[in-house]
């Protein structure tokens, strides 16, 4: 048996079967699509999600570099774009750079950072190989506080174009803010995990934020429930049968 089958056997969980028929890769992404909840914006903001709709991985990074859509711009030390190679079949998305990232370019770094590429771990994954790490936001808000709906739309047509150009074969959205940024919506991130989403035909994964399983320890086996799910659907995709 091995060590996650042990962990699932101690935790009380079988074993999960997945949907065989999720999309292996997301539709094309709409110039002017919005996630439901954020604000609309005016025919100049429709000409620049228009613009970052058409344009390849160089010209985006370049984007991102040089972006003063929102406030944020003002306070930012570094963008953060994301890291990981630009076919990685999997996809993590986390809610913004705090000062570590702001500091190095780089997201999740730190403590965080560290608990994120132990959760890869377990799953047999490695930040800048088979997995892209992203945020909702390319720059830190002041205090690590919540992205403000302008923010999250100004900087949403970025994440997801990268979407779109990566391709991804599964999404893991890291905590409420990442899942209803994707999504749309604003349930509780109880009512989000524990099954399968679609993001514009991939299938997502809603689990904790790394931040919140530092502060709050109890959720980790709740997580690696997650984990596991989005591990299992993986393998259904690649035509292999979970464990």
């Amino acid at each position: 048996m091995g060590a996650d089958s042990r962990v699932m056997r101690e935790l009380g969980l079988g074993p999960r079967w997945v949907r065989r028929d999720l999309a292996p890769a997301p539709a094309a992404v709409p110039a002017d699509a919005f996630p439901s909840g954020t604000q609309a914006v005016d025919a100049s903001g429709v000409d620049r999600v228009r613009a970052v709709a058409g344009m390849d991985w160089a010209q985006l990074r370049a984007s991102v570099a040089e972006c003063t859509a929102c406030g944020l711009a003002r306070t930012r030390r570094k963008t953060v774009f994301g890291v990981g190679g630009e076919t990685a079949p999997w996809l993590f998305v986390g809610e913004a750079p705090g000062a570590d990232e702001d500091a190095s370019g780089e997201p999740f770094v730190g403590q965080a950072g560290r608990l994120l590429d132990n959760m890869l771990a377990a799953i047999g994954l490695r930040r800048g190989e088979a997995a892209f790490i992203a945020n909702i936001l390319k720059c830190r808000p002041p205090g690590n506080r919540d992205p403000e709906p302008a923010e999250a739309a100004a900087c949403l047509p970025y994440l997801h174009r990268q979407i779109a150009l990566l391709r991804p074969r599964l999404i893991v959205a890291l905590g409420k803010v990442a899942a209803t940024g994707l999504l749309g919506g604003a349930p509780s991130l109880a009512g989000l995990r524990g099954r399968i989403h679609d993001y514009r035909g991939t299938p997502l994964v809603v689990t904790y934020h790394p931040s919140y399983l530092l502060r709050t320890p109890a959720g980790k086996a709740s997580a690696w429930e997650d984990l596991c799910l989005a591990r299992d659907t993986m393998r259904s995709l690649c035509g292999s049968p979970p464990d």
